[in-house]
Order: structure tokens, then C-alpha cells, then sequence
């Protein structure tokens, strides 16, 4: 068995970033930048207002003295004349600062009657000025290439007039679930059968991190069922497979990539759950991530492996499964040989910050349990014994939008 640090490394390994394509903006959150946005404009493009107000020369504007109102400036709409000596411009937020005006005179501070404004206040230079160029100017890069743009994101490119943005396609991702007993969400019930639910949830993780799932039907205990749907699998980035990856006289998967051309790299890893996993790829076509069939282990491989292969492939700089540290709530015993994932709760503890509370029963069919955690408890190989109140490191699921 391998660790899970050296699984995931020599899954990501060889992985190439799939090609770019061109997105309207209002399809670019969550896209990853194959190339940097670089603003084309200078934003603010003049020296601007940042209050209503009155635009004024500030040595003029002391308070009790009275200046002659000669015109107004809305936003988009510049006074087109410069200020002279003893005047003063009606002015509002986001406008153009007339020339020669170098300060704003609040309205609030200010009274207007017959045509005149006397100030109540004095002016300082610059004040309530949003200078040319304050927030970026024109070839500034706003943003890098291989960030997964946000919305706070896709309001900066528009600021910087991009209508459209070149981004990492879509990584194609086909989940394949294998299992006589395997049924789909919505079939009547058969005896000795349970439903699916690898498919569904690692479809919903693969779009969470970017990706295009497509899920296969579910392939019986069969060799050519299982040989059909993998050669279906053509065109795609990643196949994802659930069930069949261990060493019973049924588990069938890895027998017959092998023999569909696949050059397995591995298979077992030093963890809990999700000791059977493998990975390797078929030249020219997709590579395979062969997940455990209890539906536990297949969640927490996927957020150990896939994430990380599908921020890989989207050319994702600087990906890095969350972490964080917690207070235990509860004991931990002792760990043995294998890196465990503990399903935990966070509750507040008394001083409100929260605690981490592992599930007392850590069994790897128990989806409700883990639909009720909050977090992943990492407990290194070997670790000792912990008391409540001793910190751990643990993976925020909440973070990944998972």
C-alpha cells in the first residue's frame, strides 16, 4: 500500500491541462482562466467625485465664504468647462471633477440659496477625490491565468470591458457504478439490491469543481457489460468508476481496463476508508480513477483525488484542499497503520468557537452520517490517543462546496 500523499502525486503527475475555449462573460463564474485578463480601459478613466456635492477650488472654500454656482455635473454628464476663481459646480457621486476644482464641498456642509454656496465647513485638497487610475489602470493584469474566477471576479473583468473571457473547457468526466445489487434512484425495489448513490454524488462533486459529469448506466457483474461500457467511454477526460476494485471473485473492474489497454499505476492505498482505490490511464484516451464501492469511501477518495485531478486539468494554480485546525469535543483513541478520515460534526464549544466532533460510528456505508458532517478529521498513521480540548487537523467540507 502507498500513502495518500504519493497516490495523489502520481495521480496528478502526468495530468495535462485540457484545451482553452471562449466563454460570454455571463458564463465565466466558476471557469478557470486559461489566459490573464488584462484591463483595457483605466478605471476610474478621469478624476472623479466620490460624494454630491460641490466641485471647488479648496483655498476658496473655507467656511462662511460664499462661491457662485455657475452649472452641475451629474455622473456622465462633465460640466465641459474649467472652474474659475470664485465659483463652484453642483456635483454628484461618479462624476467628472471639472479642471481646475481640487476638492469636493459636501452637501451636508454646505448652504445653497440665489444662486450661491456658502460653506459651513473647509475643504481639504483631494478630499472626497477619486483620482484617475485609483483601481486599476489600462494593461494592468486584473486577473492571472489558472484562477477560478468568483463573481467578485467577473465584476472586475467587466470593469475592464472584457465581454468575453478564454477559459479551460469543462473537464468530461464519466462515472461508471458497477454491481449486480446496483440500482438507480427511482426503479422499484429488487431483494438484496440497494440504490446508487456513488454516481449522483460524485457527479455533484465533479460539478462543484468545474467539471462536466456524465453518468453511464450501471454495469452488472459482468465482464463484456463492463468492457461495453468502458469502450462507450471514448472522448472523455476521466473515468470514474465505483464498486468491483477489490480482490473478490466479482470484482471484475480492474480485469477489464487491463485488458481494454490500460496501464494500471497503482491500487491500494494506506488509508480509511477507501483502501482499494487505483488510477492509471490508456494512452491516447482518458485516464481511470477507480473509486471503492461503499458509497463513504467513495465520497472521501473523490474529495482527496478527484478534486485535486480536476483542478489539475483545469490548470488551476495553487489548488490546495482546505484545512484547518479544531478542538476535539470528544476523545480519539489511538490510530493504527492507516491514514484515517473521520466524519465529524463541528459544534460550538463554550467559548463559541467550533469543535470537532467524529461520529461514533465510523462505518463506510452510513451516508447519513456523513451528510451530517461538516468536516474530514485527518489522523496520521500511528497517531496516539488524544483527550478533548487537543487540536486536530481537519478538511472544512463546507469550504469545497460539497
Amino acid at each position: 500500500m502507498i500513502s495518500v500523499a504519493e497516490a495523489r502525486a502520481r495521480i496528478l503527475a502526468r495530468v495535462t491541462p485540457v484545451a482553452a475555449e471562449t466563454v460570454a462573460l455571463t458564463d465565466a463564474w466558476g471557469r478557470v482562466l486559461a489566459a490573464p485578463v488584462l484591463s483595457r480601459v483605466t478605471q476610474p478613466p478621469a478624476d472623479l467625485s466620490a460624494m454630491d456635492g460641490y466641485a471647488v477650488r479648496a483655498a476658496e472654500a473655507n467656511a462662511g465664504q460664499a462661491l457662485r454656482v455657475v452649472g452641475q455635473a451629474p455622473a456622465g454628464q462633465p460640466y465641459g468647462a474649467a472652474l474659475n476663481p470664485g465659483e463652484a459646480v453642483r456635483i454628484f457621486t461618479g462624476a467628472y471633477i471639472p479642471e481646475g476644482a481640487d476638492g469636493i464641498l459636501l452637501q451636508e456642509d454646505a448652504r445653497a440659496e440665489d444662486g450661491l454656496v456658502t460653506a459651513t465647513d473647509s475643504v481639504t485638497p483631494g478630499r472626497w477625490v477619486r483620482r484617475r487610475g485609483l483601481d486599476f489602470a489600462e494593461g494592468d493584469t486584473l486577473l492571472p491565468a489558472g484562477h477560478r474566477l468568483t463573481a467578485r471576479d467577473v465584476g472586475l473583468a467587466a470593469a475592464g470591458n472584457h465581454a468575453f473571457l478564454t477559459v479551460r473547457r469543462r473537464p468530461r468526466i464519466g462515472i461508471l457504478a458497477t454491481g449486480d445489487e446496483i440500482m438507480l434512484p427511482g426503479e422499484p425495489p429488487r431483494p438484496a439490491s440497494i440504490y446508487s448513490s456513488n454516481s449522483f454524488a460524485i457527479a455533484a462533486m465533479v460539478r462543484a469543481a468545474g467539471g462536466e459529469p456524465s453518468i453511464l448506466p450501471v454495469a452488472p457483474d459482468d465482464r463484456a457489460a463492463i468492457a461495453s461500457l468502458v469502450e462507450s467511454a471514448a472522448g472523455l477526460d476521466v473515468l470514474v468508476t465505483s464498486g468491483g476494485a477489490s480482490v473478490g471473485e466479482h470484482d471484475l473492474v480492474r480485469e477489464v481496463l487491463e485488458g481494454a489497454g490500460f496501464s494500471l499505476d497503482f491500487w491500494r492505498i494506506a488509508m480509511r476508508p477507501g483502501k482499494p482505490l487505483f488510477h492509471g490511464r490508456r494512452a491516447g484516451g482518458p485516464a481511470v480513477l477507480g473509486l471503492p464501492g461503499n458509497p463513504v469511501s467513495a465520497f472521501v477518495c473523490g474529495v482527496l483525488f478527484l478534486l485535486p485531478l480536476l483542478a489539475a486539468l483545469q490548470g488551476r494554480v495553487g489548488f490546495a484542499l482546505p484545512a484547518q485546525r479544531y478542538r476535539l469535543g470528544v476523545d480519539l483513541p489511538a490510530n493504527d497503520q492507516r491514514e484515517d478520515y473521520l466524519r465529524a460534526e463541528l459544534r460550538p464549544g463554550p467559548d463559541g468557537a467550533p469543535e470537532a466532533h467524529p461520529a461514533a460510528r465510523q462505518d463506510s456505508s452510513m451516508l447519513r452520517v456523513l451528510a451530517g458532517a461538516q468536516a474530514l478529521v485527518i489522523r496520521a498513521p500511528h497517531a496516539p490517543a488524544l483527550p478533548r480540548g487537543a487540536e486536530v487537523e481537519a478538511i472544512p467540507l463546507d469550504a469545497l462546496g460539497l
